[in-house]
């Protein structure tokens, strides 16, 4: 099955550039040409581009690290948090605060702040303080919610990082370069892919491009995540005790057995189930059959 196919490509609009004036000369080679003084870009070399970032966000994923999605322009803010969710991943779709990456000790602490306010509603804290106090505790935990909702979970630095419009995002991918993360882009004929490990050539503006896009990816690490299940269930299967185990669960029970009538009423006592061992009667069998 295909990652992604032409037809989908062209019916998302990713084809479409920018402004010829508003090109960077370092996107020349993914530019297939120029049409009403808009750039065209080369769909072929962004097929094989998402088929690239596809197989290395399923091997990440597969190894155990995660995916964080980062877009934070108002047409991919829905697109990035649906799919991120949508596949278990951590997302920035808000404001990309300076320090996420780089000084990601400081942002723990604003988490367990989150987790610590969202608690305090649910457990009744909230209760015995003024309307002025919980009316600011509300407000902080709706901004933090808003900017760090989406990495609220996340223990460590992502494995890798995919992200809408590098040069919105250029603070995150400097980061990410910094620690050495693995970056995934959308590159439109404006962005510079020099520094990007994974660059996708596409448009970064159009809400169906974004989405196409942001849905591969999501995908690529649901396959992964169906690829570890699969080896776990190969893995129980070559246990021993693991196959007892379910065949135990899915045995038949005593009491589940089904018993031949007509020989119990023809008085023989050593009646067997069709389970192959001898059957008990049933409390009060003889209530049951008085009318036949």
């Amino acid at each position: 099955m295909a990652v992604v196919t032409m037809k989908s490509l062209l019916e998302s609009g990713v084809h479409f550039g920018h402004q010829v004036k508003r090109w960077d000369p370092r996107m020349k080679k993914y530019i297939f040409a120029e049409r009403n003084g808009i750039h065209i870009i080369d769909l072929q070399k962004t097929i094989q581009a998402i088929k690239d970032a596809y197989d290395v966000v399923r091997k990440t994923v597969a190894g155990g690290k995660t995916v964080m999605f980062v877009g934070t322009k108002k047409q991919a803010q829905q697109a990035i948090q649906k799919e991120a969710e949508r596949c278990g991943m951590y997302y920035v779709n808000n404001r990309w605060l300076g320090g996420m990456l780089t000084n990601f000790v400081t942002i723990k602490k604003s988490l367990l702040r989150l987790k610590k306010l969202e608690k305090m509603e649910v457990d009744g804290t909230f209760e015995n303080l003024t309307k002025k106090e919980i009316a600011n505790l509300a407000k902080e935990r709706s901004k933090l919610q808003k900017n760090l909702g989406g990495i609220k979970e996340m223990k460590e630095l992502p494995g890798i990082l995919f992200v809408i419009d590098t040069r919105k995002e250029a603070i995150a991918v400097a980061e990410a370069q910094r620690q050495g993360i693995p970056i995934i882009a959308v590159v439109d004929t404006n962005c510079n892919p020099e520094g990007i490990n994974y660059p996708i050539p596409g448009n970064d503006d159009a809400i169906r491009a974004i989405t196409l896009f942001t849905q591969i990816i999501a995908n690529a690490v649901v396959e992964a995540d169906n690829e570890v299940g699969l080896k776990i269930i190969e893995t129980l299967g070559d246990d021993d005790e693991g196959i007892e185990a379910i065949l135990t669960d899915v045995s038949i029970k005593e009491e589940d057995r089904e018993i031949d009538i007509p020989a119990y009423c023809a008085g023989d006592e050593a009646a067997e189930t069709k389970g192959d061992e001898k059957a008990e009667l049933p409390v009060h069998a003889d209530k049951v059959y008085a009318g036949e």
